[in-house]
């Protein structure tokens, strides 16, 4: 018996300096959690590129990271301090042109057309049901405030990172770092996690491949279809004389990560602007685009570069984006379907593996 307490409190004592070890190892990477998930989330996508350097070439591994890595810095990074200086200024304008009192009086004038004054008379026979009016300074003010909420929101967002270059640059290449040596040793890292682990391997991996495919549906499959979205959105714009094209031409591919609303929050008053400055021709090629845009997208493009491994219902999508935004910021957008992703994945093994066992304990002999 003194024995057996003798090896319980080996074992707790054990357990008790082992958590307080995790838990200062987690406070000392807390600081870098956003860079290490960046790192891992790019590392999972670009490691084909890498996978093909080393071994299709059969050039050195380090070498072949160090030349995946020049890759990833030439995609991501010099678009991003390239553009930001522009899009920074249209949001500017934007913001700008929310408050100029001159603006005001064109979308009131624009707003007193015969096509909006009979459609708010028709409204406003309904509501009238309810005892409320809808007025044309009730669409002015909202429609100014609008403009007004969404430059200032881009314009600070980009003026965090303009003002901050010197930290983002720092931590670009901080992550570059962890990509260097994630591209080279990743497979030992999964190999400890797995070893350590008390899940069955199948399991480990089912975990691991989940989040392989959603980086990969994340950054390839949603990266490449926001930017071809964004691009055609900018030069919708830029075609029919609208202001800031490329602010929008980001603003649509920012929105084409989200389903359900997508790049339709764009084009749709786009189109509404043009017909009601009598444009209907502009306004219907608007419409078309978009269904065609939208439609190619997500039935044709996405489907053939991410495949059908990442199954997530389009609500359950577009919750995890918006609860990612709000917590996390922008990249919420990468946050929110991994913690999705791991759920479900953790949901799917229990139901596997787990349920008949937990169910059999509840009901007892």
């Amino acid at each position: 018996m003194g024995e057996g307490i003798s090896k319980n409190m080996i074992f707790w004592f054990f357990l008790a300096l082992f958590l307080i070890s995790a838990f200062l190892l987690g406070q000392l990477l807390l600081p870098f959690f956003s860079i290490l998930v960046m790192a891992s989330v790019v590392t999972l996508a670009f490691h084909p590129i890498y996978r093909f350097i080393h071994a299709g070439n059969k050039i050195n591994a380090s070498i072949a990271a160090f030349l995946t890595c020049i890759i990833i810095f030439f995609i991501l990074f010099v678009p991003i301090i390239f553009f930001s200086g522009l899009l920074s200024k249209e949001a500017y304008e934007l913001y700008l042109m929310g408050k100029s009192a001159m603006v005001s009086g064109q979308v009131k004038s624009l707003l007193e057309s015969s096509r909006v004054l009979n459609a708010l008379d028709r409204m406003n026979a309904l509501l009238a049901n309810i005892n409320m009016e809808l007025t044309l300074e009730d669409l002015n003010t909202g429609i100014m405030n609008l403009g007004k909420i969404i430059g200032k929101v881009l314009f600070d967002q980009l003026a965090a990172i303009s003002s901050n270059i010197l930290h983002f640059i720092i931590d670009f290449f901080f992550m570059l770092l962890v990509v260097f040596f994630l591209l080279m040793d990743g497979v030992k890292l999964v190999d400890f996690i797995n070893d350590l682990s008390p899940l069955p391997k199948e399991q480990d991996e089912m975990l691991i491949a989940k989040f392989r495919d959603m980086a990969k549906a994340i950054l390839i499959g949603n990266g490449l279809s926001g930017f071809l979205q964004g691009v055609a959105g900018g030069l919708m714009f830029a075609l029919f004389g609208l202001k800031s094209p490329f602010l929008w031409g980001v603003v649509t591919g920012l929105l084409s990560f989200l389903p359900i609303i997508g790049i339709l929050a764009v084009f749709l008053p786009a189109a509404a602007y043009l017909f009601l400055s009598g444009r209907e021709f502009a306004a219907i090629f608007f419409i078309v685009i978009y269904a065609l845009l939208s439609g190619g997208v997500e039935y044709i493009f996405k489907p053939k570069i991410v495949g059908d491994q990442v199954k997530m219902h389009t609500l359950l999508v577009f919750l995890a984006i918006i609860g990612g935004l709000k917590l996390f910021g922008i990249l919420g957008i990468i946050y929110g379907p991994l913690i999705v992703t791991a759920f479900l994945t953790l949901v799917d093994i229990y139901r596997a593996n787990y349920q008949t066992l937990v169910e059999s304990r509840s009901n007892g002999p």
